[in-house]
């Protein structure tokens, strides 16, 4: 790999969903108080706001607890990015991780409801692989997660180097054992299971590390 140059600090979990959070609330309330001049501020108190915007507050807890469970694993052997941008997109990635065994490619989610693989199909139907989090269908987490993978791997233009997905789930009921699973590819686990899994011994260096971590790092400046 050739050197690359880059700011290299870790970023902030969690700031592009606090903004949006800041940027929603703050146009709500710009809108009912023009269109309520005397009762606004009341209306504004008594009201919640809505969950399309409370999701975003919500999703910002997610990463910052996340990101603060990732921040005490790293070191020279683990090196994170957090809350990057992807060029050209609205979208971004929440968590980058560079350890000894590759890079990971973290997707933090804080929802209610015990995780688990559901197989549908088989002998004389198509294979359908289906993440349920309690009785809500979260596949399609799956299918961001593959192309966020494919996006890493894309920028790294390096075939020896493992590009993992990881699903975590900040606040889901897992069990006391156990638990954690793959789904397509796709690792499905919690901030502790997911500690230990980076922390794992790998092929990479600490120079190899750096490296990547500053490829990362240029390819997908903070959002």
């Amino acid at each position: 790999m050739a050197p690359v140059v880059a700011e290299t600090s870790p970023g902030v979990a969690g700031s592009s969903a606090r903004r949006e959070h800041e940027r929603r609330v703050a146009q709500r309330e710009e809108r009912v108080r023009s269109r309520h001049p005397r009762l606004g501020g009341l209306l504004l108190a008594i009201s919640d706001e809505p969950q399309s915007t409370k999701a975003w507050a919500t999703g910002a807890v997610g990463e910052e607890r996340l990101g603060r469970r990732l921040d005490a694993t790293a070191g020279p052997l683990v090196r994170v990015l957090h809350d990057r941008g992807i060029p050209r997109s609205r979208a971004n990635l929440d968590h980058l991780v560079v350890c000894a065994s590759g890079v990971f490619v973290v997707d933090a989610k804080r929802y209610q409801g015990r995780p688990h693989h559901v197989v549908e199909g088989g002998f004389f139907t198509p294979r359908v692989d289906k993440l349920l989090v309690g009785r809500r269908d979260c596949t399609r987490l799956v299918d961001a997660g593959l192309k966020q993978a494919d996006l890493v791997r894309g920028a790294l233009a390096d075939d020896t180097v493992e590009v993992h997905s990881v699903l975590c789930f900040v606040e889901a009921d897992w069990p006391l054992f156990g638990g954690d699973f793959v789904i397509r590819d796709v690792t499905v686990t919690w901030p502790k299971k997911l500690a230990t899994i980076i922390s794992r011994p790998g092929p990479l260096t600490e120079e190899q590390i750096a490296v990547i971590h500053r490829r990362l790092a240029a390819a997908f400046p903070p959002a």
